[in-house]
């Protein structure tokens, strides 16, 4: 019997679904097949599992710690019951009393980690840098390998500081700006540069401490994490209507109204490498476009701090604990003093803030 047209269109439909199925089947060779990654996607690949393989690597508990002897846990008798200690999105808030700072370190001190610590010491705040450097040097991570990273406009007025074995410090000459408000712009500017170019090479943390503050306890490894903000000791009790975050809408560093969680201090704040990276690129990018806009925060880089971490949330938030005021008086939540700030500071602050309000009305 002859084949027709009809069986032939039958024979190459049937041949056209049996070659699908086999090649969709999963022991198929052509499944296997996919398609060449570019040179740029490689990268990019290489990157992230760079990325996953160091955070796979500060989360690891394959170690096993020293015995260890301290108090029982109690789940019904929490240590803190005055205050906040977990964010709604599960960050903890961290206060005295609420962890072990020898269990903490028995952890650190298997990864060999190296933490880094940038100041700024411009014009007359370099009357600040030997008593920053000194406590610092006592108080900050004791015992661990950190990094402190000073700019200054006057590099041959650093005198010899005499640091622990562990500690180095690095003096880096910056340029020096006529206004206060400028120095406070550019840093986040200064510190994502300097991160690109050579701390992702030396550190494996980094946090922003201003220079005139004094910790006059043990900041320890409570407070490394990925992402750290510290609650200011000005606003830690404020309601979020009347926190001072930048009102106007045309500003990149504007808080809607009804938004906000806490208000956090410029002086101390950090996280890993990556993500204070992230943070000072972003907040550097709109500080240039609120310049470029005539629009000058009005915090300067703490208004964008604050909204950057209202839209990336703290993955650790440090209590007022971490830097109060030393204007201000203590409440019973304060059970430890770690830094506090020097007074003159927010004085001269306040008034420069003043001036500049007062020079812009009737200019």
């Amino acid at each position: 019997m002859g084949i027709t047209k009809l069986h032939g269109l039958a024979i190459v439909l049937t041949a056209g679904i049996t070659g699908a199925i086999w090649y969709h089947h999963p022991f198929s060779q052509a499944s296997d097949q996919k398609p060449t990654a570019s040179s740029e996607d490689v990268t990019n690949m290489n990157q992230s599992l760079c990325q996953l393989s160091r955070q796979a690597d500060l989360n690891e508990t394959s170690s096993m710690l020293p015995r260890l002897l301290y108090p029982e846990p109690l789940l019904t008798k929490p240590r803190r019951r005055d205050v906040l200690v977990l964010t709604p999105w599960l960050a903890p808030i961290v206060w005295e009393g609420t962890f072990n700072r020898g269990i903490l370190n028995a952890q650190y001190m298997q990864k060999n980690l190296v933490t880094g610590v940038v100041t700024f010491a411009v014009e007359k705040y370099v009357q600040f840098i030997k008593g920053f450097m000194s406590s610092a040097n006592k108080y900050f991570l004791a015992g661990h390998q950190v990094n402190f990273y000073l700019f200054t406009d006057n590099p041959e007025q650093i005198s010899h500081l005499q640091l622990a074995p562990e500690n180095h410090l690095f003096v880096i000459p910056v340029q020096n700006h006529t206004r206060w408000q400028d120095i406070s712009l550019r840093r986040m500017g200064i510190i994502s540069t300097y991160i690109q170019s050579r701390f992702q090479y030396e550190v494996d943390y980094l946090y922003s401490i201003d220079i005139d503050v004094q910790l006059v306890e043990h900041v320890g490894v409570e407070i490394i994490d990925t992402l750290v903000g510290t609650i200011s000791s000005w606003h830690y009790d404020t309601r979020r209507e009347s926190k001072p975050y930048e009102p106007r809408a045309e500003s990149r560093a504007a808080v809607p109204q009804g938004e906000g969680d806490f208000y956090y201090t410029a002086s101390f704040y950090g996280g890993s490498v990556a993500e204070v990276y992230r943070l000072t690129r972003a907040c550097f990018k709109v500080i240039l476009e609120d310049r470029g806009n005539g629009i000058e925060a009005r915090w300067h880089d703490e208004s964008h701090l604050n909204k950057y971490l209202l839209e990336h949330k703290p993955t650790r938030l440090l209590s007022p604990e971490y830097c109060w005021d030393a204007e201000l008086s203590r409440p019973r939540i304060i059970q430890v003093l770690v830094v506090h700030q020097d007074e003159g500071f927010w004085l001269c602050v306040m008034c420069m803030h003043w001036a500049h309000i007062i020079w812009t009305v009737f200019d």
